[in-house]
């Protein structure tokens, strides 16, 4: 019986001891920010719903990027439309007319941050209305999905990706990620990429989990518009239709599980999700 008393109390100390040396983990400092991208303007929205439920319909896409701060680290999420279109009207003749306003450097300046500051590039898909700034942050780490990577080698090409814009990451200039599945960006869980293929094969989302405002789910293009969650509408150019439902149904049931902010990025009326540039969400 002593025997026993004296190992419980050895076990007692042992487990109080561990507990004492292991720190406690201080809540990630977040904070982010919603840039202006460009506009997409598109004639028929038929084409991205494969269920009729836009057919005869005009409308906008938002092309979005953003930052976020993890402490003293930077991440930018897409790069947008290719800073050759500023000052350029759309093409009122084309199918789909293409627009920006601003570049990404000039909006970092006004919230202080150098573009050297961003040390990674996330990417959610290889379409070139998420990447066509990318090179202008080659001294960053690009961390994009590996099978859409793969894309960049294809011959033909596949719809919407421009190989030249990630020149400096072909050209073995910059450091490249490869990412498969789901990724624990900073390794604390505050900032996860998650995969949901079907747009692209290597499409993903990012969740934010911010402390005020709670977690942010940016959709990447898992979906483009919020009735496309209604109607289950998949665009015609999709890589896959039965992927893409089942990463629409995994980003509904990630909002809700978490009772996250979902901001479909290229639905205008999900802007005013976040705060209006140059505030930011914290």
């Amino acid at each position: 019986m002593k025997t026993f008393k004296f190992a419980l109390a050895i076990g007692a100390t042992v487990a109080s001891l561990s507990f004492a040396s292991t720190p406690t983990r201080a809540a990630p400092d977040l904070e982010l920010w919603r840039l202006d991208c460009g506009d997409v303007v598109v004639k028929d929205l038929s084409m991205f719903s494969d269920t009729f439920a836009s057919a005869g319909k005009k409308g906008v896409l938002t092309d979005s990027c953003y930052v976020i701060r993890h402490g003293g680290d930077y991440l930018l999420w897409d790069t947008g439309l290719p800073a050759g279109l500023i000052g350029k009207a759309p093409d009122q003749d084309a199918q789909i007319g293409v627009s920006l306003r601003s570049d990404i450097p000039t909006q970092l300046k006004e919230i202080g941050i150098k573009p050297e500051q961003i040390a990674t590039v996330g990417i959610s898909h290889n379409h070139f209305d998420h990447l066509g700034q990318a090179a202008t942050f080659s001294k960053a780490t690009l961390m994009i999905g590996a099978a859409d990577w793969q894309t960049f080698h294809d011959n033909p090409l596949p719809f919407a990706v421009v190989p030249d814009l990630v020149k400096p990451w072909l050209d073995g200039k910059a450091k490249l990620d490869l990412v498969s599945g789901d990724r624990d960006v900073f390794g604390d869980g505050s900032v996860m990429m998650l995969s949901m293929p079907g747009h692209t094969k290597g499409e993903a989302a990012l969740l934010v989990k911010l402390a005020k405002m709670g977690p942010v789910l940016l959709s990447g293009d898992v979906v483009h518009f919020e009735d496309n969650l209604v109607t289950r509408g998949v665009p015609g150019f999709n890589e896959n239709r039965a992927d893409t439902l089942a990463s629409m149904e995994r980003l509904q049931a990630i909002a809700a599980g978490l009772n996250a902010t979902l901001v479909i990025q290229h639905d205008p009326t999900h802007i005013s999700r976040l705060p209006a540039f140059p505030e930011s969400a914290r």
